[in-house]
C-alpha cells in the first residue's frame, strides 16, 4: 500500500520520517527527548529542521476524527494543539501494516503536569493548575464541546504570569454538539474530578508530591471553581430599572476575569420596572486583545494583564496620561520591554516565554526593593534576575534529556 499523508500544514520533510518503522523503535536521530506524560497510545516528539511535531499511533478512523475535530477547535479559537496531518498506508519491511499516525505541532514552552513537578513546582501551585483546567473546561463547554475524558493527562500547561494556561492535547473522546446539555456538562466535571483524584494519588505514589496533599479537597475545588465561573459567565441577573449601572458592573467583572462580552441579552418587564440580563456570548482574551492592539505582543491573557499593569505604571510615572494610549504603549515597548528582552542571552531564551520572563522580573523587582528599602530600577532588576534566577532554570521551549522521565519509569515511552 502506498504511503498517504493528509496535511493541513504541508511540510515536505515529513516524507523523510521512518514511517516503515514502528513508532516505539524510532531512533534519537528523529526523536526529541521531551518530558513524557500518560496516554493510551505510543507517542513520539520529533524535530524536523526548526519545527517540532508530536506523532501518535492510533486507528485510522480515530485519527481522522481527532484531526478534523482539532481543526474545528482551531477555527473556533479554542486552546488546543494544532493538527498537522494524518499518515496512512504505513507498512514495515515485511509488508505488514502499521498503525495510522496523527501529527500535531509541539506547543512551545508547554509541559505535561508531571513534568511541572519534575521542574520543581510545589504543591502550593495545585490550585493554580486546577484553575487552568477549569477555565479550559468552561471555555470548551461554552463552545458546546463535550470532552468526555477530562484529566490533567490530556492537557498541556504553559506558565502564565505565575499561574498557568492549559491547552487540550487529546481530543479523541471529544465531540462538538449543536448544544451541550447541563447533564453532559455535569458528567464532564464528574469525570474530571475522578481522573484528577487518581492522578494525584499517582503523583503521591511516585513521591512527586507530598503525601499530605488531600486529593478530595482538590477535586472539591474543581467542582466549586467550575460552578462559580460558569455562573458568573452565564447566569441570569435581575434588578430594578433604577439599578442600570449593574449592567456595566457585570461587564467589568467579566473583563476582570479576562472575558469579553460579545452579546448580552437584556429583557425588561411590561412596565419597565424590572430588568433581566444574561451574557449570551463571552470570549476569553480581553487583556490579550488589548495588549496585542497596543503593542503587537501575542501572549497569554494573565501575562497580558500583568504587562498592561506595568504599562499603566509607566504612563503614570512619565505623566503620559494626556497622550494617546497607543503612542504611550509604543514608548513603553521600545524603551522598556524590548531593551529588557535584549538583555537575555541567547542560551537562556528557551527557559521561559519572553512575557513570562518579564513578569518574573517584575516580581523580582518587588523582592529586591523590599530588601533594599527603596525602589530598585527595572534594568538593574533585570540584570540581577537574569544572572541569579533565569540561568538556573531548565529549558521549557523544547526540553532536553535531563527533563525526560527515567528510562526505568514504567510510563516511559508514552505521552
Amino acid at each position: 500500500m502506498a504511503l498517504h499523508i493528509v496535511a493541513s500544514r504541508p511540510d515536505p520533510a515529513l516524507v523523510r520520517l521512518p514511517w516503515s518503522t514502528p513508532l516505539a523503535e524510532w531512533s534519537d536521530e528523529y526523536v526529541v527527548p521531551l518530558p513524557r506524560g500518560l496516554s493510551r497510545h505510543i507517542v513520539r516528539t520529533v524535530r524536523l529542521g526548526e519545527k517540532v511535531y508530536a506523532v501518535k499511533e492510533t486507528q485510522e478512523e480515530i485519527a481522522f476524527r481527532e484531526y478534523r475535530l482539532l481543526r474545528d477547535l482551531q477555527r473556533l479559537g479554542l486552546p488546543a494543539v494544532r493538527p498537522v496531518g494524518v499518515v496512512t498506508g504505513r507498512e514495515d519491511d515485511a509488508d505488514e501494516p502499521l498503525p495510522c499516525a496523527l501529527l500535531t505541532e509541539h506547543l512551545a514552552y508547554s509541559l505535561p503536569y508531571r513534568a511541572l513537578f519534575a521542574h520543581g513546582m510545589s504543591t502550593d501551585s495545585l490550585p493554580s493548575l486546577v484553575d487552568a483546567l477549569v477555565v479550559l473546561l468552561v471555555r470548551l463547554h461554552l463552545a458546546d464541546f463535550y470532552w468526555g475524558d477530562v484529566s490533567l493527562s490530556n492537557v498541556l500547561f504553559r506558565r502564565s504570569a505565575g499561574g498557568f494556561a492549559s491547552y487540550l492535547v487529546d481530543a479523541e473522546t471529544g465531540e462538538l454538539r449543536p448544544s451541550l446539555s447541563r447533564q453532559m456538562r455535569e458528567y464532564d466535571v464528574q469525570v474530571g474530578c475522578e481522573n484528577v483524584f487518581a492522578e494525584l494519588l499517582d503523583l503521591q505514589a511516585g513521591g512527586r508530591i507530598s503525601p499530605n496533599v488531600a486529593g478530595h479537597e482538590i477535586v472539591t475545588l474543581i467542582q466549586q471553581r467550575y460552578d462559580d465561573l460558569w455562573a458568573e459567565l452565564t447566569a441570569e441577573e435581575e434588578f430594578s430599572a433604577g439599578e442600570m449601572s449593574r449592567i456595566e458592573q457585570r461587564i467589568e467583572r467579566l473583563n476582570d476575569l479576562g472575558f469579553d462580552v460579545d452579546e448580552l441579552d437584556i429583557v425588561t418587564d411590561f412596565d419597565g420596572d424590572r430588568v433581566r440580563i444574561q451574557p449570551k456570548a463571552v470570549e476569553l482574551g480581553h487583556h490579550r486583545r488589548e495588549l496585542q492592539s497596543l503593542t503587537g505582543l501575542d501572549v497569554e491573557d494573565a501575562q497580558a494583564r500583568r504587562l498592561l499593569n506595568d504599562l499603566t505604571a509607566f504612563i503614570a510615572h512619565f505623566d503620559l496620561g494626556r497622550e494617546d494610549r497607543g503612542i504611550a504603549a509604543n514608548r513603553w515597548f521600545t524603551e522598556i520591554y524590548e531593551p529588557i528582552m535584549a538583555m537575555v542571552p541567547p542560551e537562556a531564551r528557551g527557559k521561559l516565554e519572553p512575557a513570562e520572563i518579564f513578569h518574573e522580573i517584575l516580581v523580582h523587582r518587588w523582592y529586591l526593593s523590599e530588601r533594599a528599602g527603596h525602589e530598585v530600577g527595572i534594568f538593574e532588576t533585570a540584570r540581577d534576575y537574569i544572572d541569579t534566577v533565569l540561568t538556573a532554570k531548565p529549558d521549557e521551549l523544547v526540553a532536553g534529556d535531563d527533563d525526560a522521565l527515567p528510562e526505568d519509569d514504567p510510563d516511559a515511552g508514552v505521552l
